[in-house]
């Protein structure tokens, strides 16, 4: 049986790739500490800013507001609510308890008002689901944003997610993908800041922190996810992880410390405000925009 490195009592978790055992408060405290020691190294954000987190109902959003909000931030939610059926509906429910547990503010949007719910979007488009939602989330995140008032916004996005990604950009040898895959987005031209303070935690160890803070969370994953690449990415890793513990940290901050800096350079493409909406994108109007246009078209064929 081990021991906490702490306090001697007995461990309730064991992080290989670090040689540590932890109780479960000092492994509470640690977790915090990691995410406290990511936004200053990446100099996310202050104690003064407000805070958006982009909030799903799953452990790592919610991982991440708990943190933020024990940490002292100003840490309010943001869900957007993407029409697809139970897991939708639970995963809201799931954010709106949490966020009233812990007296903070979720604000609720929903896709269906805005444009259309993702399965109607999929079976037009005619495209894969995540390419959708991918695009739409972080529009709406941003002009959220911006219209609520908040300086920075916070993903969920942990290790494993990121390291899945280097993994699929390396192996494609996306350049614009990877000169952008940075813990920190800053602001400008239109952007929020948009941060990741789980990027050196794993999806373990985030799952861990929420099942010891007792975080109700959506345990199933979306149904539109399945045969992802980056699910396969994230076994792969696991895998070698298994054999050589601290892989996918090795492997995120190497690229970070040693390749990123290399392609790290002023963006070669010119933005500018939607003609239509006024967010920003490399044409006279934005994918969100487009995608409005389509589904106007279409209700019009569809009623003639």
């Amino acid at each position: 049986m081990k021991r906490c490195a702490k306090c001697s009592q007995r461990a309730v978790v064991y992080l290989p790739h670090h040689r540590l055992a932890l109780c479960k408060g000092h492994y509470l405290e640690w977790f915090e500490r990691r995410v406290e020691r990511t936004i200053k190294e990446f100099r996310m954000f202050s104690k003064e800013d407000r805070v958006l987190v982009a909030v799903s109902g799953g452990k790592d959003s919610l991982s991440l507001w708990h943190a933020l909000h024990k940490l002292g931030y100003q840490a309010d939610g943001l869900y957007i609510n993407l029409g697809i059926g139970e897991y939708s509906k639970l995963s809201e429910e799931k954010a709106k308890k949490f966020a009233q547990g812990l007296g903070r503010t979720l604000h609720v949007i929903r896709l269906k008002d805005l444009v259309e719910d993702i399965p109607t979007l999929k079976e037009i488009e005619k495209r894969p689901a995540c390419s959708v939602c991918g695009n739409l989330k972080r529009y709406y995140m941003n002009k959220s944003a911006k219209e609520l008032g908040f300086s920075v916004i916070a993903t969920g996005h942990n290790l494993d997610d990121e390291s899945a990604t280097l993994m699929g950009n390396v192996l494609s040898w996306n350049l614009g993908y990877l000169q952008r895959q940075y813990p920190v987005l800053k602001e400008g031209n239109g952007f929020v800041k948009k941060v990741k303070p789980l990027c050196l935690i794993t999806e373990k160890e985030s799952a861990l922190y929420a099942l010891l803070s007792g975080i109700d969370f959506v345990e199933e994953e979306c149904p539109y996810s399945v045969g992802a690449s980056s699910i396969e990415y994230k076994l792969l890793l696991s895998q070698i992880e298994e054999k050589s513990p601290g892989t996918k940290l090795r492997f995120y901050l190497e690229f970070l410390r040693k390749i990123q800096p290399l392609l790290r350079r002023e963006e070669s493409l010119e933005l500018k405000p939607c003609s239509i909406c006024g967010e920003p994108t490399s044409a006279d109007v934005c994918t969100v925009c487009r995608l409005k246009q389509r589904l106007t078209l279409s209700e019009k064929g569809q009623g003639s």
